[in-house]
C-alpha cells in the first residue's frame, strides 16, 4: 500500500493550512458563500440539504486498519457516529460543523488521507477494481497505476478548472468490477498478440442526464506511453470541451459532437508534442508504486477447521457461498463485508463497525481494506482457515450478512435524505425492497439480481446499468419513480431500457415485487438469472408483469 513522502506530508499539510485560513474568513464573513464555493469544493466540501458534507478520498478504495479506525474516530468526534461509502470508493460524513472541517482535514492527513479534488470540475478521485491485488482473474494488481495517475493528476495546473468533472478508472481484469465504461477515461491492462503487457484506453463513458458507454480511443498503448497520452486526451477535451452549458460540458458530449476520428487524431498530434517532456520519469514512479504495492507473504494453514464450519454450519455455509470470490491464492478468499442488512442504509458503517473492519483486517486480511464501488467493503487475502473466526467477529457486529450480488444489496445514492440535487428519496426505497423480499423468503431463490437507484437525472446510484434502475424524479412536487431494465455495469455494459410510465412512492415496491415475482415464472430454472432472462426474451414480458391491464393508461 502506498504510504505518504515527506513531500506528500508537506503538501497536504500546507493545502490544510490554506483551507483553514479559507474557512476562517468565511466564518467572519470576509468571504461570501459565492467566494467559498469554489474554495470549499476543491477541498472537497459540499453545502447539502441540512449542512456541509466532507467527502474524503480513498484512492482506487484502498485503505489499512489506521485509515480505518481515524475515519471511526472522525466521526465520533466531529459527526453523529457514521459515515456513508460511496460509490466512487469515497466516505462521506453528513454532519460536520464548517469549523469544525479544518480538524477533520489535519486528524485525515495524520494517516495519509485527504480530501482534495473529492469535488470540483476537475480529475476526481481514482478509483480501481476493489479485488485488485488479489483477484484471480487480473493481469497485475493496477492500483500502481492507479496511483500513477492519481500523484500527476493532484493539483495539476492545467486540469484544475475543466468544463465539468473529470472520472477515471483503472481495471486489469477479463471481468470488470470498476464500470469501466461509464467513466470519462478508463485505462485496462491488457496483453497483446505476443503476450506483452500494455493498455486499453476508452474514453467517453458516463452516466447522468445523458449516458453513454465508454469507447475505445486506443486498443492497444505500450506501457510507457500511459501517462503522456493520458494528458494529451485531457488537453484535447479541455480545449475542445464546451462552457456554454454545464450539461453538454462532458467528455462525452465533446466526443459525440466531433466525432472520434477527430478526437482521436488531436490526441495523437498532442501526444507527439509532449511524450518527449516525461523522459521515463514517469516509468521509474511506476516501478516504486509496483514496489510499494508487492503482494503480502501469503501463508500456509490447515484448511480442516474451515472444511468442517462449512459442513456444519449453514449460517456460515451460506455467507460463504454469497460473499466469497476467488483469490489468486488458492488457499485464501476474498470476502465481501456486506453494508446492506436487510433495512439499513446501504454503504453506511458506525464508527463501531469501522473499529470492528479495522480490527478483522489487521488480524486477518494482512492489514488491508477495500472500499467497493457498490458501498461494500472487502477482505482481499483472508487464509480460509481464518473464516470462520472472521464470520463470527461480523457477525456480531451486523456485518455478515450474506446478501452480495443478491436483491438486498442495493446501490443507492444518498437522494432527498442529505443531497441538494435530489427530486426524490432514495435510502427508504432501497431499505423497503431490502426488507420486502427478506420478508418473502425469496432472496437466494432469486439469485444474482443488481438493483440500482439514483435520486436524481445525475445518476450517481448508478440506476443506468442495473439490471433493474430506479430513478426518482419530481412530477409537479411529487415524487415519481421511473423504472429501467437490462442495464450491466460489467464488462458487457449496457444502458437500461425505460419500462414504461413511472410509479409514485407508494407504488414503486409493489411494482418491483410484480417484476421480480414475474421474472421467477419466466425464467427457465432456476439457474437463469433475471439478465439472462431478460436478455433472451426482450422487454415484453417483463413489461407486462410490471403494467398488468389497466395500469399504462393510468399511471403518472
Amino acid at each position: 500500500m502506498y504510504q505518504y513522502n515527506d513531500f506528500d506530508a508537506e503538501f497536504v499539510r500546507a493545502r490544510n493550512a490554506q483551507f483553514r485560513g479559507q474557512v476562517e474568513r468565511r466564518i467572519d464573513g470576509s468571504l461570501t458563500e459565492d467566494e467559498f464555493k469554489p474554495l470549499r469544493l476543491m477541498n472537497g466540501l459540499y453545502l447539502q440539504l441540512h449542512a456541509y458534507m466532507l467527502r474524503v478520498a480513498i484512492p482506487y478504495g484502498s485503505l489499512d486498519s489506521a485509515k480505518m479506525r481515524q475515519l471511526a474516530m472522525i466521526a465520533e468526534r466531529w459527526d453523529k457516529g457514521y459515515g456513508h461509502f460511496t460509490t466512487r470508493q469515497n466516505i462521506q460524513f453528513n454532519w460536520p460543523s464548517l469549523s469544525d472541517v479544518p480538524d477533520m482535514l489535519d486528524a485525515l492527513a495524520e494517516v495519509g488521507m485527504h480530501a482534495i479534488q473529492t469535488s470540483g470540475n476537475t480529475i476526481r478521485n481514482v478509483t480501481s477494481d476493489h479485488f485488485a491485488g488479489a483477484a484471480a482473474d487480473e493481469i497485475e494488481d493496477p492500483r500502481p497505476i492507479a496511483e500513477l495517475l492519481r500523484q500527476w493528476s493532484t493539483d495539476h495546473p492545467e486540469f484544475q478548472f475543466l468544463g465539468r468533472k473529470f472520472k477515471i478508472a483503472v481495471g486489469a481484469s477479463t471481468n470488470d468490477r470498476a464500470v469501466l465504461k461509464s467513466h470519462d477515461l478508463a485505462v485496462r491492462v491488457v496483453r497483446n498478440s505476443v503476450g506483452e503487457v500494455g493498455y486499453e484506453i476508452l474514453i467517453g463513458g458516463g452516466l447522468g442526464r445523458t449516458p453513454m458507454i465508454g469507447k475505445v480511443i486506443a486498443k492497444f498503448l505500450p506501457r510507457a506511453d500511459l501517462l503522456p497520452y493520458v494528458e494529451a486526451v485531457l488537453s484535447v477535451y479541455n480545449l475542445l470541451g464546451r462552457r456554454d452549458n454545464k450539461y453538454k460540458a462532458r467528455i462525452k458530449i465533446t466526443l459525440h459532437e466531433n466525432g472520434m476520428d477527430r478526437f482521436r487524431t488531436l490526441v495523437e498530434e498532442r501526444f507527439v508534442l509532449i511524450s518527449a517532456e516525461f523522459g521515463g520519469r514517469d516509468q521509474e514512479l511506476l516501478e516504486q508504486f509496483r514496489q510499494d504495492f508487492a503482494a503480502p507473504e501469503f501463508t500456509e494453514a490447515s484448511l480442516g477447521q474451515y472444511e468442517a464450519a462449512y459442513r456444519t454450519d449453514p449460517v456460515f455455509a451460506s455467507w460463504v457461498d454469497t460473499n466469497l470470490a476467488a483469490h489468486k491464492t488458492p488457499t485464501y478468499a476474498i470476502a465481501t463485508i456486506s453494508l446492506k442488512a436487510h433495512g439499513q442504509t446501504p454503504g453506511d458503517a458506525t464508527a463501531d463497525q469501522m473499529r470492528l473492519m479495522a480490527d478483522v483486517a489487521q488480524a486477518y486480511s494482512h492489514d488491508e481494506l477495500r472500499i467497493s464501488h457498490e458501498q461494500n467493503v472487502i477482505l482481499p487475502h483472508v487464509h480460509k482457515s481464518h473464516l470462520p473466526a472472521v464470520h463470527a467477529r461480523l457477525k456480531q457486529a451486523g456485518l455478515a450478512t450474506a446478501n452480495i450480488g443478491l436483491i438486498s444489496d442495493i446501490i443507492a445514492c444518498p437522494g432527498m435524505d442529505y443531497c441538494a440535487l435530489a427530486t426524490a428519496r432514495s435510502i427508504p426505497v432501497a431499505q423497503q425492497i431490502a426488507t420486502r423480499f427478506d420478508a418473502l423468503k425469496l432472496e437466494h431463490d432469486i439469485g444474482p439480481l443488481k438493483i440500482k437507484i439514483s435520486g436524481c437525472i445525475n445518476a450517481c446510484g448508478h440506476h443506468h446499468v442495473g439490471h433493474i434502475g430506479i430513478l426518482g424524479l419530481d412530477r409537479a412536487g411529487v415524487e415519481n419513480y421511473q423504472i429501467t431494465l437490462g442495464g450491466d455495469g460489467t464488462e458487457t455494459t449496457t444502458i437500461g431500457e425505460r419500462a414504461g410510465p413511472g410509479f409514485s412512492y407508494d407504488e414503486i415496491i409493489p411494482a418491483i415485487e410484480r417484476l421480480v415475482l414475474g421474472y421467477l415464472d419466466l425464467r427457465q430454472d432456476a439457474q437463469e438469472t433475471f439478465i439472462e432472462a431478460y436478455r433472451r426474451l426482450g422487454a415484453a414480458p417483463f413489461k407486462a408483469v410490471l403494467y398488468p391491464e389497466g395500469r399504462v393508461k393510468n399511471a403518472a
